[in-house]
């Protein structure tokens, strides 16, 4: 007697993009939150997409570049600073220079970036948040305050998504939430998925834990390569910068985020 086996048939999982950030009647907002490593890096990325965009006949972006910190010359090498920017604000340093190359007017916020300084420069909110931050307190601060951003209902100032970078010497993780439900197409192909978490609720645990509790500035750039190795920022900021474009591009993305181990060259995507 042979038995029986039935196949079930199970759709991918998917997130189509929030319809606003097809076709928006404004450029994107986006808070870009620190300015080192990472966020350094990313801003490029940002100025690459929006050129992109604008060729496809969409508003583009319009980015506004937080970080408190000055350059020094620990920071030089790993992030993208030259010599003639040591002393300057890292936020000022590097929107200057993106504007002139890009033709951008983008605006650098020299403060760092909490509840009252969001008040402060601008009432409303942005439509995306990418955080490239080093502490679990800064990611905790952001989450609490799209919390309460999520119950904004005009569209312009509404945030949709947060994209978080974090690292360590030489791993690190790209993970894109959704700030509260976005409303989903039907489809016969695939599972849509209304709301990614956030990486606070999911690893926020895991994010205390591995926190290196030393913040102790580099004295040189020897140093900092003792913490961070020297392509782990740039490699995170082209995955996320490729995830962000896919959302953009595709409409839709089937991968929310990325774990890399860049000792070993191994990148293990998170599916929606």
């Amino acid at each position: 007697m042979t038995a029986l086996t039935t196949s079930i048939d199970v759709k991918p999982r998917v997130h189509y993009t929030a319809p606003y950030f097809l076709q928006p009647t404004n450029p994107i907002t986006v808070h870009l939150i620190g300015a080192g490593g990472t966020g350094s890096q990313v801003l490029i990325k940002l100025a690459q997409i929006n050129h992109a965009l604008c060729q496809l006949e969409h508003p583009g972006l319009h980015v506004r570049l937080w970080d408190s910190d000055t350059v020094s010359e620990a920071n030089l090498g790993r992030q993208l600073f030259a010599q003639a920017e040591v002393g300057m604000n890292k936020a000022v340093a590097l929107i200057n220079r993106t504007n002139r190359f890009f033709g951008t007017n983008w605006k650098a916020v020299p403060v760092r970036f909490d509840q009252d300084a969001v008040r402060l420069e601008r009432p409303d909110c942005a439509n995306l948040f990418i955080t490239c931050v080093d502490t679990v307190a800064a990611r905790m601060d952001v989450a609490e305050l799209l919390k309460k951003a999520s119950k904004e209902n005009y569209t312009r100032s509404k945030a949709f998504y947060w994209m978080d970078f974090g690292n360590s010497q030489h791993t690190g993780q790209v993970m894109l939430a959704t700030v509260g439900k976005i409303k989903q197409p039907t489809s016969q192909k695939y599972q849509p998925v209304d709301q990614l978490p956030f990486i606070t609720d999911e690893y926020g645990d895991l994010l205390k834990q591995s926190e290196d509790t030393d913040n102790t500035p580099s004295c040189s750039l020897a140093e900092a390569l003792e913490r961070q190795e020297l392509f782990i920022n740039p490699t995170l900021a082209h995955m996320g910068s490729s995830l962000l474009w896919n959302l953009f591009r595709n409409g839709m993305i089937e991968n929310r985020g990325v774990f890399l181990n860049l000792l070993d060259l191994r990148s293990t995507p998170v599916k929606v």
